[in-house]
């Protein structure tokens, strides 16, 4: 019988049904907690079930893409911190978790959510079909999870912008970093593991 998924790729599809209902379960159910602490305890979650089940399964490429796309995640701390604390046009509201300076504690890990999905399936994209259709997919998908993710959070009342021009619920200026969050660092991942490689064979 044809396999229509690789391991890799069916293991990266259970993982993401389970958060997916985790996410359900903490953030729709009525539980008593802030959603600041809903979104760190999901934050921690992704990253427990890709690095755990990556060193269980033997998929180091996991490990690598979650340690690149965290790094990221952690420094996209600071535009926040100045766009929330310097320039008073992003807003984090008290949300019951701990905060980085004026940004939510959760952030740290919040970018590896859809980063790590992008770059994960970027890599499949290309490896089935080609590199020209695997980074316009990436682009496509960007555009999809970041769009629909800025314009959905104010439901959560977990961010939001102020005295600045938006579109729809998101700050223009927010909205056209986010949006392009996803092809630099897919082309990042790439020069990183080829020039890795290159090192190797030195």
């Amino acid at each position: 019988m044809k396999k229509y998924f690789s391991d890799i790729e069916r293991d990266a599809l259970l993982v993401h049904l389970v958060f997916i209902i985790s996410c359900f379960l903490i953030i729709v159910l009525p539980i008593g907690i802030g959603i600041g602490v809903k979104l760190f305890i999901l934050v921690i979650l992704y990253s427990l079930l890709i690095v755990v089940i990556g060193l269980l399964r033997g998929y180091k490429e996991w490990i690598y893409i979650w340690i690149f796309v965290f790094l990221i995640s952690f420094f996209q701390i600071f535009p926040d911190w100045i766009l929330s604390a310097e320039l008073n046009v992003l807003v984090f509201p008290e949300d019951g978790l701990f905060k980085i300076g004026t940004v939510s504690g959760y952030m740290v890990g919040l970018w590896v959510i859809p980063l790590f999905l992008i770059i994960f399936i970027g890599k499949q994209l290309q490896e089935h079909f080609s590199e020209k259709i695997a980074y316009i997919a990436v682009i496509l998908l960007s555009l999809a999870i970041f769009g629909i993710s800025e314009q959905s959070m104010w439901m959560l009342q977990s961010w939001y912008a102020q005295n600045v021009v938006m579109i729809g619920r998101v700050a223009h200026t927010l909205l056209f970093r986010r949006l392009f969050l996803g092809y630099p660092p897919t082309m990042a991942m790439k020069l990183l593991k080829r020039n890795i490689i290159c090192l190797k064979f030195q």
